[in-house]
């Protein structure tokens, strides 16, 4: 009867301690582990990132680490950390939470458009994936990926096609980089090909009007009718004579291309740059700026129409008045000149 009574007691306290154990096993599976009042909140784990960096980047995120990590070491996520950017919401459990580290990488949209240079466009990219600009830089302006793809310093930034993407944050400058050739080879299809050629452009060539296009006008409806100035103007071996290339060469001379240029003056057209289109009648040897998808198109589209001349048109802001004939040109001149006079615009 006595030994009866021990089992017995021995038995209570082994469900006991089994109640407790499994308990604690539920809680700290189970149990909501997140100590923040938003809805969500981003983890990045770089490349490389071993388990304590994971740890680190919790720390301030999750309640108790402990019991998260020996969650992670059951499910083997430990020794197999993956980089990313996750996505984690409030009231996640060690379980979920390890299981979005484990396979949640969640894409980032990389938005970029309007860079002058490629080192503009690093800068502007290495904000939204792991790659910095540095790493970026350097990708872009390998020799032997430049070579194998036709192009060099001056046309490099042709590649980079403006719109909005979906990348891995933990992209490499080369991923990056090759993506965008396939993005770029995407865009110039058969349709836009056949059209340049129709034209009397190669694709470059499109890119580069494009270009000059993008900087003269902002209004993507005037657009077209701007592109059709230039093609005008080249088609006819004219030079372009474009203030944006004038005030490029500028920048790139000075190396300085924070400066803000909102006139050029008569002394700036003797600048002597293969960009300045006052001087030298073939097109610049590269962009001067990253055109948009609607300024590379309007090259491709450009408007049939007389005119070749053109200028800001002081009564109707953001667009321009466009000429047939120099008189009428010159006279439009003066309007404008007159206004800019009077706003005290001196460079």
């Amino acid at each position: 009867m006595y030994i009866r009574k021990i089992l017995i007691a021995i038995v209570i306290i082994g469900l006991i301690a089994f109640g407790i154990f499994g308990y604690y096993v539920y809680n700290s599976i189970f149990s909501s582990n997140t100590d923040f009042d938003a809805k969500e909140e981003i983890v990045y784990i770089p490349t490389g990132a071993n388990f304590q960096t994971v740890i680190d980047s919790l720390r301030p995120l999750v309640k108790d680490l402990e019991s998260f990590s020996l969650v992670a070491e059951k499910k083997g996520y430990a020794n197999r950390v993956k980089a990313g950017r996750y996505i984690l919401k409030s009231g996640m459990n060690n379980n979920e939470l390890v299981d979005r580290l484990r396979s949640g990488n969640t894409p980032v949209k990389v938005v970029f458009n309007n860079q002058e240079r490629l080192e503009d466009l690093a800068g502007r990219i290495s904000t939204q994936i792991e790659a910095d600009s540095v790493q970026l830089l350097e990708s872009f302006n390998n020799v032997d990926f430049l070579a194998a793809n036709g192009l060099d310093g001056k046309n490099a930034l042709n590649l980079y096609i403006p719109n909005q993407y979906e990348f891995y944050w933990n992209t490499s400058a080369e991923e990056f980089r090759a993506r965008m050739k396939t993005e770029y080879d995407r865009f110039w299809n058969e349709n836009r090909r056949k059209k340049a050629e129709e034209i009397g452009l190669t694709p470059k060539e499109v890119i580069t009007v494009a270009s000059i296009v993008q900087k003269e006008t902002a209004k993507v409806d005037e657009r077209p009718k701007v592109a059709g100035v230039y093609m005008n103007r080249h088609k006819n071996g004219w030079k372009l004579d474009a203030d944006p290339t004038v005030i490029y060469a500028i920048k790139e001379k000075t190396g300085n291309f924070d400066t803000i240029i909102k006139r050029v003056l008569y002394k700036d057209l003797e600048l002597d740059s293969p960009y300045n289109t006052y001087k030298y009648k073939q097109l610049p040897p590269g962009p001067i700026a990253m055109p948009d998808i609607s300024s590379i198109d309007a090259v491709l589209n450009y408007e049939d129409h007389d005119f070749y001349y053109f200028v800001a048109d002081v009564q109707n802001f953001g667009y321009h008045k466009f000429a047939k004939t120099l008189a009428q040109h010159n006279r439009n001149k003066q309007e404008y000149v007159r206004w800019i006079n009077k706003q005290g615009i001196k460079r």
